[in-house]
């Protein structure tokens, strides 16, 4: 029987002493032996910065932290190159069930080699200090992109979401499920590749889970229903997690949120996750089809592997690469010609509207022979096809023509960004005119 953690809510096996998630105590004081608590006596080495833990790493920076433990940059003067370095916290360490999981599935870890996925190496032990060793991967985890940008755009969003798939797919192929997929698990690394991190829950589709049945890991807000309910996983539960992942990079947001971890776990098992096309309109219907697709709450709903999901995303890729270069060639004879004529040109057929003092409808009426361009906005393109599959080629032409607009040094281009929250709108062209003047 699973004993659940008062503080956090996870559930931890029955013999655990302190909670496996966040190390809060799970049983009395009284109720912990002398032998038990020795581990926690045992003096650890003191970690500072330029410090050197086992005579081996020598300590560069923290990384971070979590309920597991601490993790640093470290170089391995062994080695002579920079790695990973995991402390395991000795309260964690002390229940032995856990320190087998780890040795166990980073046995099975180390067998995915790929490159959207970082090697994981050693599980290790010096004076009572457990610690993992894994690759470095110098760049931004996606959690912080994702706040730091807000949303990502679809076409980013896509790129990271196919690269997840292709490594997840070399790890299912080796029996590998990650089971605690998130973005805070996914680094970004200089040349903009996504890099899968710590495996260090996941368990071979081919042998009988350590932790047992009924027991629930993962993170609440990325997790399958199955794995809510306790039950066995399989790589379905990883496609589900990269849907909330892709579900969250192009809206800013997760499907389900709530006051507690606990809330929000019973929503992923009960309620349907809102419409992505909904939240924003810019999100294209074939894309909101497939994070839909990936969030079904039954696995066979879903995409049935990483490799038939990554196949999809690839497919818009395609189309999107498409749009791109068919809108570039729409809109370079435009703006390569004399400025005032071609921003006639563009004005005429319905894409961008003067912001600005002098603005191209006043030299309109009044013919005055050199208009005082200062701001343009590229307005969304109307879908007239009736296919609503059409709708990214529609939205990527405004992208591509706003993209080109912006290389031309004398005017100023609102983003495409700003412009998009217009799309479908009632308002009148002056009124955005104004709205979209105030904007930085």
């Amino acid at each position: 029987m699973a004993i659940n953690c008062p503080k956090c809510h996870f559930d931890n096996p029955e013999d655990t002493i302190y909670c496996g998630k966040c190390a809060t105590p799970l049983r009395p004081s009284e109720e912990i032996s002398i032998s038990q608590t020795e581990t926690l006596q045992t003096p650890r080495e003191k970690i500072t910065i330029g410090s050197t833990f086992t005579g081996r790493y020598q300590i560069i920076e923290e990384l971070g932290k979590g309920g597991m433990g601490k993790v640093y940059r470290v170089l391995d003067k062994k080695l002579n190159e920079e790695v990973a370095l995991k402390l395991i916290k000795p309260e964690v360490a002390l229940d032995k069930k856990t320190i087998e999981r780890f040795s166990n599935e980073l046995r099975l870890a180390r067998r995915i080699v790929h490159k959207n996925v970082a090697r994981m190496f050693d599980l290790n032990e010096e004076k009572g200090t457990h610690y993992i060793t894994m690759e470095y991967v110098p760049g931004q985890d996606l959690k912080g992109l994702i706040k730091q940008t807000g949303q990502i755009t679809v076409g980013k969003a896509v790129s990271i979401a196919k690269q997840i798939c292709e490594g997840l797919a070399e790890a299912h192929r080796l029996g590998v499920v990650h089971r605690d997929l998130k973005p805070s698990n996914i680094m970004i690394d200089k040349e903009g590749d996504a890099r899968i991190m710590d495996f260090g829950i996941a368990r071979s589709l081919y042998t009988k889970s350590i932790t047992g049945e009924g027991v629930i890991i993962g993170t609440p807000e990325y997790m399958s229903p199955e794995q809510v309910e306790g039950k066995e996983v399989d790589q379905r539960s990883d496609i589900y997690s990269l849907g909330v992942i892709l579900y969250e990079m192009v809206t800013g947001r997760v499907p389900f949120e709530g006051d507690t971890p606990f809330s929000v776990a019973l929503k992923h098992k009960s309620e349907l996750p809102p419409d992505p096309k909904r939240l924003f309109p810019q999100v294209p219907e074939d894309i909101s089809r497939l994070i839909l697709r990936c969030l079904e709450k039954n696995q066979e709903k879903r995409y049935q592997s990483a490799k038939e999901l990554a196949e999809d995303l690839s497919q818009f890729q395609t189309s999107s690469m498409l749009a791109a270069k068919t809108a570039k060639l729409m809109v370079k004879p435009l703006w390569r010609r004399a400025l005032p004529w071609g921003i006639v040109a563009i004005v005429l057929v319905g894409v961008a509207f003067v912001l600005n003092i002098g603005g191209l409808k006043s030299w309109l009426l009044s013919r005055t022979p050199h208009p005082q361009v200062q701001t343009l906005a590229v307005l969304p393109f109307e879908n007239l096809s009736g296919d609503p599959n059409q709708e990214y080629f529609v939205d990527g032409t405004s992208d591509t023509i706003t993209t080109e607009l912006g290389k031309i040094s004398s005017i100023s281009v609102k983003s495409h960004t700003s412009a998009m929250q217009y799309k479908k709108t009632t308002k009148s062209i002056p009124q955005i005119a104004k709205e979209l003047n105030q904007m930085p």
